[in-house]
């Protein structure tokens, strides 16, 4: 037995703000309950079906991989040094979602940006305390990485300028040209 389509079930997940309406779902749409989708929604901003770019979110997908794996790395040398790794709070970021290729850009740019600078006092640290081998870890394994990721974003981001993407959600024929055209997206 079905729901009634107005009630909300209670539930601890959060409400989905930029969810779609019912009026404008998805053709593809089997069996799911638009509270379950509310729930899930936000998963894959660039892989839904009204948005469709998958060299886009393959990229982002790619990012989140090489960061993941970097972090890693990083506790396996504190490791291997005979550190020990202590977690921190991590600050929430300032925005909720990103709907649109200009703006996931530009956000993946500052944090690009702020972890570059992040390595550079590291390294530095490391060469103040008498540690060059650290100094050279960091510089050599996490920060030149890094410094071409942002070179390659800071091409993306002013080539999605050029082609015309927007900040909304509206998107358009830029980021679809973007998606096809860019062979930086499928490195």
């Amino acid at each position: 037995m079905a729901e009634p389509a107005g009630k909300r079930l209670k539930s601890s997940l959060p409400l989905c703000t930029a969810h779609r309406s019912s009026a404008a779902a998805s053709g593809a749409r089997h069996n799911l309950p638009a509270a379950v989708e509310e729930a899930l929604c936000g998963a894959s901003v660039f892989e839904r079906d009204d948005v469709a770019l998958p060299r886009v979110a393959s990229f982002f997908h790619q990012e989140a991989l090489k960061q993941q794996d970097e972090a890693e790395a990083m506790v396996g040398y504190l490791a291997e040094r005979g550190g020990a790794f202590c977690g921190k709070d991590i600050q929430k970021p300032g925005c909720e979602a990103v709907c649109a290729v200009l703006p996931a850009l530009e956000l993946l740019l500052l944090q690009l940006k702020e972890e570059v600078g992040v390595m550079v006092e590291l390294s530095q640290l490391a060469c103040e305390h008498g540690d060059p081998h650290a100094a050279h870890v960091v510089k050599s394994h996490f920060l030149r990485p890094r410094v071409d990721r942002l070179k390659l974003l800071g091409d993306l981001l002013t080539n999605a300028r050029r082609l015309g993407c927007t900040n909304d959600q509206t998107g358009g024929f830029g980021e679809y040209i973007l998606n096809e055209l860019q062979e930086e997206l499928s490195r």
